[in-house]
């Protein structure tokens, strides 16, 4: 079977569609019997909302991302060994199988790795579950968080290359990378539709880097990190269904967790460079993909901090705020970070393909679009205080 066109389409709706199928009617199930769970969002002086707003919406994207995973599995089981003749399967179907049957072994190698993912996501689900209901002290959930992403990086050996021959330094750097990731996504989880729309686009993007970039040990695409993106990008657009303006549930810390950690985690496990002089700077992708996020966290805690604030004190400094501060309606405010996010996230996908004169104009473009946005919020500070 040879990489196509028609390939590509079938492994993407392969992977979206029985996901985002699941995790709709998983999150309208959870919807339903919010109250009665106790997961119920009450509107305070920090949060947007004004009524009640049910929680656990990371409970169908978890469904969502599980199911379809157990189905996958089950299915490349059954087909694996079928016999298939040219023609006798519709086009799409036909490419599926082929796909099935060609990277069967590859598959079943990488279940044990699949699976523990699952239970680490799972785990960290369950404590924000756990937080949405009853809270949690930040102590908790960090020591928690920093556990489950040491166990990954030291037990698994999953860490960041960066070309530095340190192990020691990369599993600092790649334990901190997943716990930033992790509390990223749910410090932007403050307006309907924000954390979980940004993390499909960051996801799908990273996806695509992934099926377009060759792996530079296989030359081929690397369809086990891409296809869990693109199953968890259907995930969470079967959530933002409900969640849409004006939302109907929030995925809460549940689901802020969740897809941070698998973000993280497959930013550290895909190989965006080879060890060649020549591609060394596509190990930035992550970095460009994920740049909004990041963005918002440093600042917010940075806010924090100057005002002599606890930096795990929830406010409304994030990014979000402070651009509805300026006057952008809640929906404009959410479509502008979507661009932002777009727009760094396109980035990523030249720096495979240029040479490191390249790669500085890409990180050049990314520092302008967050920069931009830090002198329009200055600028109107600065308006608002003089007049």
């Amino acid at each position: 079977m040879t990489w196509s066109p028609l390939v590509a389409f079938s492994l993407i709706a392969a992977a979206v569609i029985p996901s985002f199928l699941i995790s709709l009617v998983a999150t309208a199930i959870v919807r339903a019997n919010a109250h009665k769970w106790g997961l119920l969002d009450q509107p305070n002086q920090r949060k947007v909302h004004v009524t009640p707003t049910p929680l656990g919406g990371g409970i169908g994207i978890w469904v969502g991302l599980v199911g379809t995973l157990a189905l996958a599995q089950l299915a490349v089981g059954l087909i694996g060994n079928l016999p298939i003749s040219a023609g006798a399967w519709p086009p799409v179907i036909q490419s599926l199988v082929e796909m099935a049957q060609q990277h069967l072994d590859g598959f079943v190698h990488q279940s044990l790795k699949l699976w523990a993912l699952v239970a680490g996501a799972s785990i960290l689900m369950i404590i924000g579950l756990i937080d949405d209901r009853i809270g949690l002290s930040w102590k908790i959930r960090l020591a928690v968080q920093v556990a489950i992403a040491a166990l990954f990086v030291i037990g698994f050996d999953w860490k960041l290359s960066f070309y530095v021959d340190l192990p020691w330094l990369q599993y600092i750097v790649s334990i901190l990378w997943i716990v930033a990731m992790i509390n990223s996504f749910n410090m932007l989880d403050n307006m309907d539709g924000l954390s979980a729309g940004v993390a499909t686009i960051a996801a799908s993007i990273m996806a695509a880097v992934l099926l377009i970039a060759p792996d530079p040990d296989s030359a081929g695409p690397q369809l086990f990190t891409a296809g869990f993106l693109l199953v968890l990008s259907g995930s969470m657009l079967g959530f933002l269904w409900h969640n849409q303006p004006p939302a109907k549930i929030f995925m809460g810390d549940a689901g802020s967790y969740l897809i941070g950690f698998c973000i993280a985690i497959m930013s550290i496990i895909a190989t965006f460079s080879g060890y060649g002089e020549g591609s060394r700077h596509a190990v930035l992708a992550p970095l460009c993909i994920l740049a909004v996020p990041l963005f918002d966290l440093v600042t917010v805690l940075a806010i924090r901090i100057r005002e002599g604030r606890s930096p795990f004190q929830p406010d409304k400094s994030h990014v979000s705020h402070r651009l509805v501060e300026l006057g952008f309606t809640k929906t404009q405010a959410v479509l502008t970070i979507y661009l932002m996010t777009a727009t760094c996230g396109l980035g990523a996908v030249l720096l495979h393909r240029v040479d490191w004169v390249g790669a500085v104009i890409v990180l050049l473009m990314e520092f302008c679009v967050l920069a931009l946005i830090g002198v329009i919020e200055s600028t109107a500070r600065r308006s608002r205080k003089d007049s």
